[in-house]
């Protein structure tokens, strides 16, 4: 790591050339910027990169780690199921826009522009991830000892297990359906894994139906690990659809199929509710949610060798144009591989998997004392999943426990389904506090999870909101209230990330825990606002979207820019998921153009082209893709003498400004500020590993450098790694 950097504000009286003169290569953060005074500059009107490309340009450096010999065999195996995953949502949410639906023009403006680079990017990026399993995962796994084997490599014994297999655990659950004008082309539900049959002959009724569809019950497990009697002394796997296939003549006795293909189609899952014409979302919700498994097809799945017939036929039954067809190489479901990775035995030192991480109890929170006693002492800073997430768990534990605390409220994004924090929540209710959990029901996929859980608080008597109508409730919050002595006392947990003890131990985060009057009397009117919808007052200290958030972060960037016209310091630091937000963009811009060093750390989807002449010289755009996913939100700006360091639960997309409830707060105690620049900022600002370097036309190059990787030394410093 880095050493702390000299972050003090320096005396309003101190010469800016003595400021520079301090400035080192190895502060990257602390280092103003070397500019000379110039008039402001007006930015030409350049455009922005699309938006879809980006997410995909997103998924190539996933990829990319599939392809690192660095990375542990099953490791890269899972990443490319990640990228099936994300390019399954992509899909489902992003892709109807393009696409002319229920006779309707694409919603997207310049879909006729983008569609086709759009798809065409998707498909190069399928083509090249089936490649990478085929040419070098697999080899590589068999080497190993781990195969997947196809019905033409399988020896004598093992057809014979997998026939009995299918015979008892497969068979019974399929009903093959001809299609005539009695048998209609059934409804096939998203992602479902299918098959088409064109047969020979004619039926019991001697008709020609010559097209049949075998649709496969999601109950049935997609990869199967042959016993060892079979397995040869390896790990020996089958695919499902190869266990279908492989039997497939045996649902039509008497007739000969002649081509079939699996086939899979992705549908448009993005759930639609008027929230003004509704009396109870969470009806509304649940009615809908079976409709998500049939809504608008967008994308199509078949095996290469699919006969065109059988694919114009599929794509004429769905209402899909040619470009949504996908020829896939392979099995057309490659997320249901980490069901495989699940299933491999590997010994505890096995290098084919990362090494086991144990994140550490913090020192800043003693395990054996009171947290509320901690907190009267200072602001608590935790940086996960470097650090363990138990005292966020502890902090509501003890709540629930201390017949001193009198509330309970807290918000509910993506709390998953099994969670504990929701089992305190529910065990507070009975206990008589008063709990009040902020439900946002339309958290997406994760829907029924959350509708089930504000039924059980519900059920216990705690009271549950919805949040405001027309705005999703993204800001992460937990508030306790508490009896001492004769007064009052509140204290609160605020997070860049979700609630959820799960992606708590694989996505980076920061959660601050205080016990500080102002920032948490904030909190209070925060969840007052989302209980009765008034007006939120005057936040001393919290950034409220879609009120104040947007304009704070403008405000920021125009006095970072207007010191850089003065020569004075002028420095950006943003790291995030997704910068999408135009307002925003263009202040960044302007900054640059001033002079100002602009860097930004950017996981996801990026339409801000670094780097071009005379509009966007300082600003420079990484992206880091490592062990974690990388969910910190935190923005640092310093304009002269003035520095500001926010945390927040937004991203900079217009969606997070406008139409959800999200907090930013500002690390105000010196030393917890500092901390967060050395471990969330200057490391990712050096790091050597993971790193991605955009360049201007939107595409990425690995930022390989001596610099260690920042994930990685973090795990060394907190736990011993």
């Amino acid at each position: 790591m880095p050493r702390k950097l000299a972050i003090e504000q320096p005396k309003e009286s101190a010469p800016a050339a003595k400021s520079k003169a301090k400035a080192t290569a190895a502060d990257p953060i602390a280092a103003p910027l070397e500019v000379a005074a110039a008039a402001p500059v007006a930015p030409a009107k350049r455009e922005l990169l699309n938006r879809e490309l980006a997410i995909l340009q997103f998924n190539r450096r996933v990829l990319a780690q599939a392809k690192r010999d660095d990375v542990p065999l099953l490791e890269r195996l899972r990443y490319l199921c990640i990228v099936s995953s994300n390019l399954d949502e992509f899909f489902e949410i992003r892709i109807s826009d393009y696409l002319p639906l229920n006779g309707k023009a694409p919603e997207m403006p310049d879909a006729a522009r983008w569609f086709g680079p759009v798809i065409a990017e998707a498909q190069a990026l399928v083509q090249e991830q089936y490649e990478v399993l085929a040419r070098t995962l697999m080899p590589m796994l068999k080497k190993e000892g781990i195969e997947i084997l196809s019905h033409a490599e399988r020896d004598a014994a093992q057809m014979a297990w997998v026939a009995e297999f299918f015979q008892r655990e497969v068979r019974p659950l399929l009903i093959p359906i001809a299609l005539d004008p009695a048998h209609p082309f059934p409804q096939v539900a998203n992602k479902s894994l299918n098959f088409i049959v064109r047969l020979s002959g004619k039926d019991a009724f001697g008709r020609e139906n010559s097209i049949a569809i075998v649709k496969v019950p999601r109950v049935v497990p997609r990869v199967i690990r042959l016993p060892e009697k079979v397995s040869n002394g390896k790990q020996v796997f089958v695919l499902l659809s190869s266990v279908i296939r492989a039997h497939l003549h045996e649902l039509f006795p008497d007739r000969e199929v002649v081509g079939f293909s699996q086939f899979r189609v992705t549908r448009d899952s993005d759930l639609s509710v008027d929230e003004q014409d509704v009396t109870n979302l969470r009806q509304a919700l649940r009615l809908n949610l079976t409709a998500r498994h049939f809504g608008n097809a967008v994308r199509l799945e078949v095996g290469h060798a699919c006969p065109p017939d059988l694919y114009d036929f599929l794509l004429k039954q769905f209402s899909l144009p040619p470009e949504a067809l996908f020829l896939i190489n392979g099995p057309v479901n490659l997320v249901r591989f980490t069901t495989m990775i699940d299933q491999v035995t590997v010994s505890p030192k096995s290098k084919l998997l990362f090494a086991a991480y144990a994140a550490q109890w913090p020192k800043s929170v003693p395990a054996a004392a009171s947290i509320f006693d901690t907190l009267q002492k200072g602001d608590v800073l935790l940086h996960h999943p470097f650090e363990s997430f138990d005292p966020v768990v502890s902090f509501l534990r003890q709540a629930v426990a201390d017949p001193q605390v009198l509330a309970i409220k807290m918000t509910i994004y993506r709390a998953g389904s099994d969670s504990v924090l929701m089992d305190l929540l529910i065990e507070a209710a009975r206990r008589g506090k008063e709990v009040t959990a902020v439900v946002e029901l339309k958290a997406r996929f994760d829907e029924e999870a959350n509708i089930n859980w504000a039924e059980r608080l519900e059920s216990v008597g705690a009271q549950v909101v919805y949040g405001v109508v027309g705005l999703k409730t993204h800001g992460k919050a937990l508030l306790i209230t508490r009896r001492e002595g004769k007064k009052l006392a509140r204290y609160a947990h605020l997070s860049t990330g979700n609630y959820n003890l799960k992606t708590a131990r694989l996505y980076t985060d920061l959660g601050y825990l205080t016990a500080d009057p102002e920032l948490t009397a904030d909190v209070e009117q925060v969840f007052q606002h989302l209980a009765s919808q008034s007006k939120v007052g005057t936040l001393k200290h919290l950034l409220m979207a879609p009120f104040t958030l947007h304009k704070a972060m403008i405000a920021h960037l125009h006095e970072v820019r207007d010191a850089a016209l003065a020569g004075k310091p002028a420095r950006v630091v943003a790291r995030m998921n997704a910068l999408l937000d135009e307002p925003l963009i263009e202040a960044l811009i302007e900054a640059g153009a001033a002079g100002a060093k602009v860097d930004l750390i950017v996981r996801g989807a990026c339409v801000l082209p670094p780097g071009l002449k005379g509009w966007t010289d300082n600003i420079r755009v990484r992206s880091i893709v490592g062990r974690f996913l990388e969910h910190t939100r935190a923005f640092y700006f310093r304009a002269g003498t003035k520095e500001a360091l926010y945390l927040a639960s937004a991203d900079w997309m217009g969606r997070n400004m406008f139409r959800r409830i999200e907090l930013a707060w500002p690390i105000r105690d010196k030393k917890l500020r500092q901390r967060v620049i050395d471990e969330a900022l200057t490391p990712y600002l050096l790091d050597g590993v993971d790193a991605f370097k955009q360049l201007p036309d939107g595409t990425y190059q690995s930022a390989r450098s001596a610099k260690p990787s920042a994930q990685r030394s973090l795990m060394q410093i907190y736990g011993g790694q």
